[in-house]
């Protein structure tokens, strides 16, 4: 992928735009930050161009500590190197209107969801409509395992665990 979008003017001439395609943090897995366009519309993980409009996607939404309900979800038993077995995984749907209350950039109404992400659980106890939290684990995969040079990527990041009723 280019640093750089390449585009013609119309002359037959290309301009360079030095705006990086992706901006930093915009697709990894790291944080739980949502990017909200011009026109409100949330998407996990952030874009460049919102996927909706195409507007830009300059504002940030923390979702670290907002909770989410169980859409689906399932148990993987034949997982690649370094990742835990059985790995139960779920998507799920941020609680958007929790977050916008616990943000101080937005009011309620004035973004647009579901925010959904395909996320790794604690347990595999859970069921579709359960409410989960996220957790902060330091190494959601091992290290040193598979083809990843240990220092190429962060090994961070959440698991969602379900909340007691």
């Amino acid at each position: 992928m280019s640093d750089h979008d390449h585009t013609d003017d119309g002359n037959g001439s290309e301009s360079v735009h030095d705006e990086p395609r992706v901006r930093e943090g915009h697709l990894s897995g790291d944080d739980l930050t949502a990017y909200v366009c011009t026109n409100g519309h949330a998407t996990f993980p952030g874009h460049q161009r919102c996927p909706e409009c195409g507007e830009s996607q300059d504002a940030e939404l923390d979702l670290s500590e907002t909770r989410a309900e169980v859409v689906t979800w399932t148990t993987s038993t034949a997982t690649p190197p370094g990742v835990r077995e059985p790995n139960h995984l779920a998507i799920v749907e941020f609680d958007l209107d929790a977050a916008l209350e616990a943000s101080h950039d937005f009011t309620a109404g004035t973004v647009q969801g579901p925010v959904r992400t395909l996320a790794q659980l604690t347990t595999g106890d859970v069921e579709s409509g359960d409410v989960v939290e996220p957790t902060y684990v330091e190494e959601l995969r091992e290290p040193g395992a598979g083809i990843r040079e240990p220092d190429s990527q962060s090994w961070d990041g959440y698991r969602f665990e379900p909340v007691e009723s």
